[in-house]
């Protein structure tokens, strides 16, 4: 086959801001069938060894767990409500058990097995950045800062940006034009810069790449696909391409992105976190997925070809939140590509990939809604027809990850009701008729507490590992101040994560709740900066966290005042929700504990220079006019550009024409002066006059409104 590279000219015509269409078949995969596939290889004795450390420690910890757990009740006189106290005590250290064995099984995991070829990659690769409602300008110093560090290295003529637009915002749409023309302009003669914007928002982002691969997809052999807060070095963009080279049956390989840019104090907590414990935890999936990986949907790079061929996404049965387009496609195409018998890889050797962190609490807790839906309505997708048990596996993960939530809620209400049933319900001694000796209630205190903290020791496995690695690491140990920096970091972490959690467990048993409820996430944009969070945000947000905390509080130092010591730190967390979610967005309260260097990161000291060149862009750009309509209106310049870089408006159905263009028109008939037809516009209707050439002639031929005279 010829290389992409050589059918490629400078002067290669771009149609409304892209290239010519090179259409690629991906047709929607029926997950009732078994696939032809490509032959799966068995997993090799490293693989196989790791996943038999994570079974022993999964099964053994669980097993000591619960027949501890029996002995603490008599097992012939357990109630029903202690039964089903064990029965999710069972389950939630099975869960924390899985994670523990994990960690351990990827201490023992070597480096990568892929070795890139001798010979440089002859190929055409696309970095693929989908976009919704973001600020371009952030996402066009991104792009920007790795084109120039791909040049640098002498790599940029194998690779193309590609910004998929979703934007369904008048205001946001013409800002990326805009920053795409400036950002082809900058990068005139290194890279050809192509912009898409889709008209209809058909499946969401999974639509969004789907629609690229099927009309350009067969220009490209690989697509490197990014997050808009995505960041990652250019010579780990190359290494990418040639492990990729190096092994044609690899489908996805994926990156382990670090967390980097956090200022506010609930930022820099996960930027810490992610630092000190995700490269264990990384390397532990890595260990026991082997060829049947999991993708995160952005800083992992994809065989085009394999994708068209493997991961097109039906739509499912039955109405949102569990029916329809597939929401958290990202799973769900990793598994689509094993069952193709494509291999599906994590990199833990391939540095200097990034992305940021939510801001605050709040915003966790709104991105997370979003994934609660999705992850869960993996529980259609789980039992499909050929996928690999550990693509299955990775999916029951996802859905586990929410789960967990109400059932730790669960095990504190059946608590709450056996010490209630305890305080209120007289003991029955004699059960049975002519029964001699009574029958004495059991409950071992003392064996109860050595569990506790034994659950405890288990769920602490990850962090622990993690921070002996840290101390380990000259670079993590310099970058976090030394010993005694990473050490205070590290409890002080501890300590926070216990506070959060509890408050984190009630939002994801609303979510959960809400979405076995039938209720639809919808689609916002996310927040990337700044994150600030006010007093009357925080109340509205979390009042119902301190109430619940509050009244349980007192029930249970009414019944028994020492039990109220046992649950007291679940209760802490959720009755300091307010202060804790206000502190959370707080830029001031991170940066006072960067400067005393605690959860400070080698980032923060070392900043890379793909960073410090994306903030210096940010900076040096001119300000985005506020009203993007005025702005095409009044610059003909811009409004060609804004015209010329774009496709073309899709027709309507014939018989079904788009209301929205009629009014639109019909108010610029009416309107006298531009700021009058730019208050009567509906959000809808900017966008129809946006998109229209003829629309935008005549916004711009009416004049502005005359200034108010003043009399003395």
């Amino acid at each position: 086959m010829d290389s992409p590279l050589a059918a490629r000219t400078p002067e290669e015509p771009a149609g409304g801001g892209m290239p010519p269409e090179a259409p690629l078949y991906m047709p929607a995969q029926d997950l009732s069938t078994r696939p032809y596939r490509r032959t799966r290889s068995l997993p090799s004795a490293d693989v196989v060894f790791a996943r038999l450390i994570v079974l022993c420690v999964s099964v053994g910890v669980t097993v000591y767990g619960v027949y501890q757990m029996l002995q603490v009740v008599r097992f012939a006189s357990m109630t029903f409500l202690q039964g089903l106290m064990i029965g999710f005590f069972a389950v939630s250290l099975a869960w924390i058990a899985f994670a523990a064995g994990s960690v351990i099984a990827g201490s023992s995991r070597g480096r990568d097995r892929i070795r890139p070829n001798a010979a440089p990659p002859e190929t055409l690769t696309a970095l693929v950045m989908p976009i919704y409602n973001e600020d371009p300008v952030r996402t066009g110093a991104a792009l920007r800062a790795m084109a120039e560090g791909l040049a640098g290295i002498g790599a940029a003529r194998h690779f193309e940006i590609v910004v998929l637009s979703d934007s369904n915002q008048a205001d946001a749409w013409i800002h990326e034009t805009a920053a795409v023309a400036s950002l082809r302009a900058a990068l005139t003669g290194v890279m050809p810069v192509w912009y898409r914007r889709r008209w209809r928002n058909v499946a969401r982002k999974s639509g969004n790449l789907q629609d690229f691969v099927m009309r350009w997809g067969a220009r490209y052999e690989h697509m490197i696909v990014l997050d808009a807060d995505s960041l990652i070095e250019p010579g780990t963009l190359w290494r990418l391409v040639e492990l990729m080279q190096a092994d044609p049956s690899l489908g996805i390989l994926q990156t382990a992105p670090q967390l980097i840019g956090a200022r506010t104090f609930f930022g820099r907590l996960q930027q810490f976190a992610a630092c000190v414990y995700g490269p264990v935890i990384a390397r532990g999936v890595a260990a026991w997925s082997g060829d049947s990986g999991n993708y995160w949907g952005h800083n992992a790079i994809i065989r085009i070809r394999a994708f068209a061929e493997s991961c097109g996404l039906p739509e499912l049965e039955g109405r949102t939140p569990f029916g329809g387009h597939v929401l958290s496609h990202d799973f769900v195409e990793a598994a689509l590509m094993r069952r193709g018998g494509w291999k599906v890889r994590m990199t833990t050797d391939c540095a200097g990939s990034w992305e940021e962190s939510p801001p605050s609490l709040i915003d966790v807790a709104l991105r997370d809604r979003r994934w609660a839906q999705g992850n869960l309505q993996h529980l259609k997708l789980i039992g499909a027809n050929g996928l690999a048990f550990t693509s299955r596996l990775h999916l029951g993960i996802g859905i586990m990850s929410y789960l967990s939530s109400p059932m730790w809620l669960f095990m504190l209400i059946i608590g709450f009701a056996l010490s209630v049933q305890a305080h209120l319900i007289r003991p029955e001694y004699f059960s049975r008729d002519f029964q001699l000796f009574p029958t004495w209630p059991r409950f071992d205190v003392e064996l109860m507490m050595s569990l506790f903290w034994f659950s405890m020791l288990v769920l602490m496995i990850p962090k622990l590992v993690g921070f002996l690695r840290a101390l380990a690491s000259p670079r993590l140990r310099r970058g976090a101040g030394g010993v005694i920096g990473i050490s205070a970091s590290f409890v002080f972490e501890v300590i926070l994560s216990a506070l959060y959690a509890p408050v984190m467990m009630l939002i994801q048993s609303r979510h959960v709740f809400e979405v076995f409820m039938g209720r639809d996430s919808g689609w916002k944009p996310q927040r990337r900066e700044g994150g600030s969070t006010s007093w009357q945000d925080a109340w509205h947000y979390h009042a119902r966290h301190m109430v619940i905390s509050c009244m349980t509080g007192i029930v249970i130092y009414l019944l028994s005042p020492p039990l109220l010591a046992w649950v007291s730190p679940a209760l802490l967390g959720a009755l300091l929700s307010v202060p804790l979610s206000r502190a959370s967005g707080s830029a001031a309260l991170g940066m006072a504990l960067a400067r005393v260097a605690l959860l400070r990161t080698p980032e923060e000291i070392e900043r890379p220079a793909l960073f410090m060149r994306r903030a210096q862009l940010i900076a040096e750009a001119p300000e985005l006019p506020r009203d993007g309509l005025r702005y095409l209106a009044r610059d003909r310049d811009a409004q060609r550009a804004h015209i010329a870089g774009n496709l073309p408006r899709p027709r309507d159905p014939r018989g079904r024409p788009d209301p929205h263009a009629f009014t639109a028109q019909q108010k610029l008939v009416d309107a006298r002066y531009l700021e009058e037809a730019l208050e009567w516009f509906t959000p809808i209707e900017r966008v129809e006059v946006a998109s229209d050439a003829r629309l935008l002639q005549q916004l711009a031929a009416l004049p502005d409104a005359p200034r108010p005279t003043f009399h003395i």
